[in-house]
């Protein structure tokens, strides 16, 4: 039976909370929440409901694409700290936890000498993201992990891409976009055309903060510049760290949205390639020749076979 998508939900993770994601995947979440939200949706119940749906459970238990000592793990859509699924806006949502899941079970496997993420994302959530770039860097110290991004790996998707050992980029990706945003919304004139008046009773100086039903202060405005100034500088300085460039080049992208020529000659990537030539290569990399009757490896690129919309 079909579960309605818990816009609310939704929405706490959208709105007054850090997201490494670029303005653009922002504005295609909120052009589905804020009708809702607002009370001005005019569809069907029906038309809440999403137009797929598969569980972590689910999506857990399929097993990666692989050919022999390759393993492809997808990176598509938008990056959140747990649960994904198909939205009805057609965009899929994976989690840090599933990702990590889906790694660590190719992680003590020996017949899997490297793994490949395959990425096409504007990224996403904050909360999460450092975790899981930190725990695929843990592994790739341990195994090879390729960044393929084929074809974007923005914000939260770059902060995950440049924890690999290398990225590849497809000659038409989109890099970069390091940087954070934090928006709020206000419907308190809404609610004030409406004849609806919210009395709000708390304790704790900060826990009103950046309300809905009513103009932001300036104490909220101070607060919300301390969590961008703090995730900014995590995200800037782990970059910087795991690609070994200084604090300041990174910084100096601005956040900047990068094609792939761009992001070679600023080092946030190693290689251009299509994504098959790159498998491909990497395949090749692993072929070993008969000799003595040893068996012959032959990884083929049938590994990847992606769809990936923008």
């Amino acid at each position: 039976m079909p579960r309605l998508i818990n816009y609310p939900h939704v929405a706490s993770m959208v709105f007054g909370v850090p997201l490494f994601a670029t303005p653009a995947l922002v504005t295609a979440v909120k052009s589905v929440l804020e009708p809702r939200l607002l009370g001005k949706d005019t569809g069907s119940v029906e038309s809440m409901a999403p137009l797929a749906l598969m569980d972590e459970e689910q999506r857990a238990a399929q097993p990666e694409r692989s050919a022999n000592q390759l393993a492809v793990i997808p990176v598509h859509g938008i990056l959140v700290p747990r649960r994904g699924e198909i939205t009805e806006s057609c965009e899929e949502l994976v989690s840090y936890e599933l990702l990590r899941s889906q790694i660590e079970s190719v992680r003590h496997n020996d017949q899997v000498a490297e793994i490949i993420l395959d990425f096409h994302t504007g990224g996403g959530s904050a909360l999460g993201c450092k975790e899981a770039a930190d725990y695929i860097r843990l592994v790739s110290a341990e195994k090879p992990i390729t960044a393929l991004i084929n074809f974007a790996a923005c914000s939260a998707g770059y902060f995950l891409a440049s924890a690999c050992s290398r990225i590849v980029a497809s000659p038409t990706s989109m890099v970069g976009s390091i940087g954070v945003i934090i928006e709020t919304y206000d419907v308190s004139r809404a609610e004030e055309a409406a004849g609806i008046k919210f009395n709000t009773f708390f304790r704790g100086g900060h826990k009103n903060d950046a309300s809905p039903h009513e103009p932001i202060t300036d104490q909220a405005t101070l607060e919300i510049g301390r969590r961008l100034d703090a995730a900014y500088e995590m995200f800037t300085t782990s970059v910087a760290e795991y690609r070994g460039l200084d604090v300041e080049a990174v910084v100096a992208t601005e956040a900047k949205v990068f094609s792939a020529k761009e992001a070679l000659s600023l080092k946030l990537i190693d290689e251009i390639a299509p994504a098959q030539d790159a498998v491909n290569a990497i395949a090749a990399s692993y072929r070993q020749t008969e000799q003595g009757g040893s068996r012959r490896i032959s990884a083929q690129a049938h590994a990847l076979n992606t769809q990936c919309q923008l």
